[in-house]
């Protein structure tokens, strides 16, 4: 099935190459001009990925992606942000408010498709799998849901992918360079603080009534699952 992938970018010279692009790739492409017409386009037709500019007529990238994400139709799309801020607190901020990866403009057409492969690729991979059951949180990778102690609990893709990562090895630490390889991949460099800011969100999640952190911190380390919820 041809990849639908909607194009958020006010800058004509900015989405038409991205369009261009992507269609040369192989690519299905719709593009939004402004943040309203892109939550209108996102729920009509929900895409198989997201490129969203930061700096958006109407309403903000930030303020889209938030909005995408409390959808339940699009609360799993992958997200990527595109945006000339570079700061890391910017960066930061992207990924606190549901994208999944951001990249600096000006930015390097392969470096760009590099991603979308890789995040395209772990969409997919995560239908293959059966349901996990660890304590109290269950995992179907298969209708990509996940409850703890009964309570659906809604994710990202990103943070699904973590914790489905630590969910097949409870107890087992990782570091955030093994995290960094084994959910975002070996072929885009992604900064390690993004592991944090993922295992952040998770714990977020998760966290139901006064049940306990599912996610344990091991000073110097890394992250592990707590196997005993």
């Amino acid at each position: 099935m041809t990849p639908y992938v909607l194009i958020v970018e006010d800058e004509t010279a900015i989405s038409t190459l991205l369009e261009y692009n992507l269609q040369r790739e192989g690519f299905e492409t719709a593009l939004a001009e402004d943040g309203d017409m892109a939550l209108l386009m996102a729920e009509e037709r929900v895409p198989d990925l997201i490129l969203l500019d930061w700096m958006l007529p109407k309403l903000s990238g930030v303020e889209v992606c938030r909005r995408l994400r409390r959808r339940e139709s699009t609360s799993e799309v992958p997200i990527i942000m595109l945006s000339a801020r570079g700061e890391e607190d910017d960066r930061v901020t992207g990924l606190d408010i549901g994208a999944d990866d951001y990249i600096i403009k000006p930015f390097s057409i392969p470096e760009l498709f590099a991603r979308i492969r890789a995040l395209l690729r772990r969409m997919q991979s995560n239908v293959l799998s059966d349901a996990i059951v660890v304590g109290d949180l269950q995992i179907d990778t298969k209708a990509h849901r996940v409850s703890r102690a009964g309570n659906d609990i809604h994710l990202g893709p990103t943070e699904f992918r973590l914790l489905e990562h630590f969910m097949r090895r409870p107890g087992q630490v990782f570091s955030r360079e093994q995290l960094l390889d084994a959910v975002w991949g070996h072929d885009v460099y992604v900064e390690v603080r993004t592991v944090d800011v993922h295992i952040g969100r998770l714990r977020k999640a998760l966290k139901v009534g006064d049940r306990k952190d599912p996610i344990r911190t091991v000073r110097s380390a890394g992250y592990a699952l707590r196997p005993e919820l």
